[in-house]
């Protein structure tokens, strides 16, 4: 008998706490990022200094006691909490006989198995690409057949899409592919600029889902779908129990009743994400800077809730995102002993799974959008099929009454839209 069947590598993790109050909390997301990888890990130890081991990353001592360790739990790979720099890796490798992986590799390795639309696959090379470039040395070439992800299903860089190994790459061809890769985004992020200016010439209010990765964004964002308007269900974005299930943008129509906006479930963010990511990303995250509302999706039902709600904030800080409203959303109430839905101030405490939080965000949003929308009566003229069709394309027509000298429209409007039918308000 053959086992065709492929076995989930095993993984050892290590740290270096520079006596930081996040450490442990750290450790845990790491541990959970080697899972989403398809690792099992099989053990982790950390070691307390007042700085990097410039060589090593690790002392010496730290070094040796994690390599019986990992050995012992037959662990064929080290992941590490931080960056290593090309050196730290290669005597790391030396040192342990494992292969070391950063968290940044790491969390590229698991971007690329996600990457599913041409932007986003593109924006993974890139970042990937610039990784590697200062990483290139001739030791690493017997490493090249065991860089991959940890199991059959992870994406690894076996999937990543750059084209050739460490071994055929040298610094000038990663370079031109650099080149490339940019300018095809260019031309990319162009195209999704012209999409995204229809998008604002609606004038239909923008609402963001932002938040740290696996929160419930993509969930809410269905629950939102299916509560509001029949024939949504062919709509549905991607949601599964995993850090970055999905990394592309998805943009909806919501119908509320009486109210319409335009929802868009942008990627979720992680603790330490590399800036290569951060940079490349920028693109993806352009409609949480074109937002009007952002919702901030957190798991309540977390111990780290405060410190994933400082990641995200200062991730929307680095890529521009500044003084836009935000409603913080408490997701998984239900895993909670809390009641809900609870509506506290400008927040909420919900479970994206329960018809009466979706109806309760849908309200807040309703009042942080809406308020100074007003249902106004307007006859247009018979002729005026360009304004009627403007109507329903930028805001919600409530009714619709053709008669002989023309035609009766009841739209809740904007300011902005009311001015622009003044003459024709009744």
């Amino acid at each position: 008998m053959i086992d065709n069947q492929a076995h989930s590598v095993k993984a050892y993790l290590a740290g270096v706490n520079l006596d930081d109050p996040n450490f442990d909390y750290s450790m845990t997301e790491l541990a959970n990022l080697a899972e989403a990888n398809n690792f099992t890990v099989v053990g982790s130890s950390q070691q307390k200094a007042e700085n990097i081991v410039a060589s090593s990353y690790l002392g010496k001592g730290k070094v040796a006691e994690i390599k019986d360790l990992a050995q012992g739990l037959g662990a064929s790979v080290l992941i590490v909490n931080d960056e290593l720099t090309p050196v730290q890796i290669r005597n790391l490798e030396h040192m342990t006989k494992l292969r070391v992986i950063d968290r940044t590799e790491l969390i590229l390795e698991i971007f690329s198995s996600r990457a599913r639309t041409k932007q986003a696959k593109l924006q993974v090379q890139l970042a990937r690409l610039q990784y590697e470039l200062p990483r290139l040395h001739p030791s690493e070439n017997n490493l090249d057949q065991q860089h991959g992800s940890g199991g059959s299903t992870g994406g690894g860089f076996a999937n990543r899409g750059a084209g050739e190994s460490k071994l055929e790459m040298n610094r000038r061809t990663i370079g031109k592919q650099i080149s490339a890769i940019k300018h095809e985004l260019k031309e990319i992020s162009g195209q999704e600029e012209i999409k995204a200016a229809r998008r604002n010439q609606s004038q239909l209010p923008k609402v963001a889902l932002v938040g740290y990765t696996n929160a419930g964004k993509s969930t809410t964002m269905n629950g939102l779908l299916k509560a509001f308007g029949a024939g949504n269900e062919d709509k549905q974005v991607m949601a599964k129990d995993m850090l970055f299930a999905t990394l592309d943008t998805s943009v909806r129509r919501i119908d509320l009743d009486g109210f319409s906006f335009i929802l868009s479930d942008t990627v979720g963010f992680v603790s330490k994400l590399p800036h290569k990511l951060v940079d490349s990303f920028k693109a993806t995250l352009q409609e949480a800077k074109d937002a009007d509302l952002l919702i901030n999706v957190v798991d309540a039902a977390d111990p780290n809730m405060n410190q994933m709600i400082k990641t995200t904030l200062e991730v929307l800080d680095e890529i521009g995102v500044k003084d836009l409203p935000m409603i913080t959303a408490y997701n998984k109430a239900d895993l909670t002993d809390r009641n809900y839905p609870q509506i506290e101030g400008g927040d909420l405490l919900y479970s994206a799974v329960d018809s009466a939080s979706i109806q309760a965000l849908a309200k807040l949003i309703t009042t942080r959008l809406f308020s100074n929308y007003q249902i106004t009566g307007l006859r247009l003229p018979l002729t005026a099929g360009k304004d009627l069709a403007y109507l329903h394309q930028h805001s919600r027509v409530l009714k619709e009454d053709y008669q002989a000298d023309g035609i009766e429209v009841s739209a809740r409007l904007s300011p902005q839209d009311r001015a622009r039918f003044s003459a024709y308000q009744i």
